[in-house]
Order: structure tokens, then C-alpha cells, then sequence
């Protein structure tokens, strides 16, 4: 697998576009999740009697265990530049005609497709590595305190945010295959969440049961909204094992109906 790995890397490591998206997707990742504070200084001083009202200091933003699940969701909204990467990545492959070639130089089908997995888990796995040291900075830098094991709490939704990515980029890979038009592609993934939300709000009031399941929905449960709870509402602070499930099978079926795809389509 790691040979497979390496050729998909080869690829992309000479391709200009895969290290500007990259650097941008990094670069918003950092600054955005370690500015919070920052921001709502800013907005204290712009708005009069914002500071007044609410102690910008006693917001717990960065401290620990706030801090885990707080950049975990926030980390989570970026997770579209590295999936819109994935499509051109894939879709280049049809349009080059790189897969035809791969697959003539003895490359299965379902090796291509391997390929393409295992760097969306390099990825995702690169991603929640980066967002982890970002919140240990920032955790140590604004926490008072840090009881061990306290401190910790609340850590398991980075396993989660692993997932998340994972999934969301096996979604833009089963979505660049079946289409295998990159402009078509990146326009119906930055509307799939639209998409989806007005199919649930057709089907809500009548089996709300049913909306855990959706595939976005699934993925977008791993990690909870968590700025609630400084509204004083009760928000899920934890990973349930179902929504773990469910976006794992998700994930399982977007890679396999790429595969189906590709086996099937005459390259």
C-alpha cells in the first residue's frame, strides 16, 4: 500500500495547484483557529458597550478542555479546500488520461482507487496532527490552569475530526468520479450541504428520525456546535457512538461507489 501511496504523491508533488491549495488550506487553518480570541477583542472595541456587557477574558474559548471540541468544529468548516483539491486531483486523472495510462502500466482498477484513499488518509491524518499542535499552543498560551487529566476531556474529538475529513474527501472523490468534470464537480460539492438541507427540511417534519442518517448530516454530527454553551444552553459535549458508526459507513460507501464507477466506465 505504501507503493500505491507513493505514486499517487509523485503526482501531485509536481503539480503547483495541489501545493497552493494545501498552503492556503494550512495557512486559513492556523490563523483561523488560533485568532478567536483576537476577533473578539476586535469586536469589543468596535462596538461600544460590547466589552460591557460580556467579559471578553472570562470566555473560556482556549482553555482547556473547551479548546478541543471549539477548534475541532471550527477546523472542521475548512475541510472544503482540501476536498476541492481531491476533485481536481481525481477529475485531472480522466481529463489527462493518467488513469488510462496507470492501468496499462499494471495498475488494477481497484489499486487506483486504493491510491486515491490512502492519500485522503495522509490528508486527514495530516490535518488533525496540525489542528492538535494548534490547540495545544493556544491551550497552554490562554489557559490558567491545566488540570491533568481534566485537561484532557474532551479529546476524542480529534479521532472524530479525523473522521470528518476523511469521510467529507471520500465524498469529493466518489463525486469526482462519477462526474469526472472538475468545474461540475467543485460547484455541486460547495452546494451539496444546500442540497441536502432542503431535502431534510422536506422530510423533518415527518421522519426526523431519519435525518441522523443522511450522509452530510452524519458527518457534520461527529462534531457538535459547541458555542452554545456559552449562551448557557445545553449543548453534546462528547462522541456518541453512532454518529461514529454511521459516518463510517457513509465513508465505506462514498469509496466504494467511486470504485463501482470507475470499474465500470470505459477509460
Amino acid at each position: 500500500m505504501l507503493h500505491l501511496l507513493k505514486i499517487d504523491l509523485k503526482k501531485l508533488i509536481d503539480y503547483r495547484t495541489f501545493w497552493v491549495i494545501c498552503g492556503l488550506y494550512f495557512f486559513t487553518l492556523i490563523t483561523g483557529a488560533a485568532s478567536g480570541m483576537e476577533f473578539l477583542k476586535w469586536i469589543a472595541r468596535t462596538f461600544e458597550g460590547f466589552g460591557q456587557k460580556i467579559n471578553i477574558d472570562r470566555i473560556p474559548l482556549y482553555h482547556f478542555p473547551d479548546i478541543w471540541q471549539n477548534l475541532a468544529w471550527g477546523g472542521g468548516l475548512l475541510k472544503i479546500g482540501l476536498a476541492i483539491m481531491v476533485v481536481i486531483s481525481i477529475t485531472n486523472e480522466f481529463t489527462y488520461r493518467t488513469v488510462r495510462q496507470n492501468v496499462i502500466d499494471g495498475m488494477s482498477r481497484e489499486q487506483f482507487i486504493l491510491s486515491k484513499v490512502l492519500t485522503n488518509l495522509l490528508l486527514s491524518l495530516t490535518s488533525m496532527i496540525g489542528l492538535f499542535l494548534i490547540a495545544v499552543v493556544t491551550g497552554l498560551i490562554y489557559s490558567p490552569t491545566f488540570d491533568f487529566p481534566y485537561g484532557f476531556t474532551g479529546i476524542a474529538f480529534y479521532p472524530a475530526y479525523f473522521l470528518e475529513v476523511f469521510a467529507f474527501l471520500s465524498f469529493a472523490l466518489m463525486l469526482g468520479t462519477l462526474i469526472q468534470r472538475s468545474g461540475l464537480t467543485i460547484v455541486l460539492l460547495l452546494n451539496s450541504y444546500l442540497i441536502e438541507l432542503i431535502v431534510k427540511e422536506n422530510i423533518d417534519n415527518y421522519f426526523p428520525q431519519v435525518v441522523q442518517f443522511f450522509p452530510l448530516e452524519s458527518i457534520m454530527n461527529l462534531v457538535p456546535l459547541p458555542f452554545a454553551r456559552y449562551a448557557f444552553q445545553e449543548i453534546r459535549d462528547y462522541v456518541t457512538i453512532s454518529s461514529v458508526a454511521i459516518a463510517i459507513v457513509w465513508t465505506f460507501l462514498f469509496n466504494y461507489f467511486a470504485y463501482l464507477k470507475l470499474k465500470k466506465s470505459d477509460i
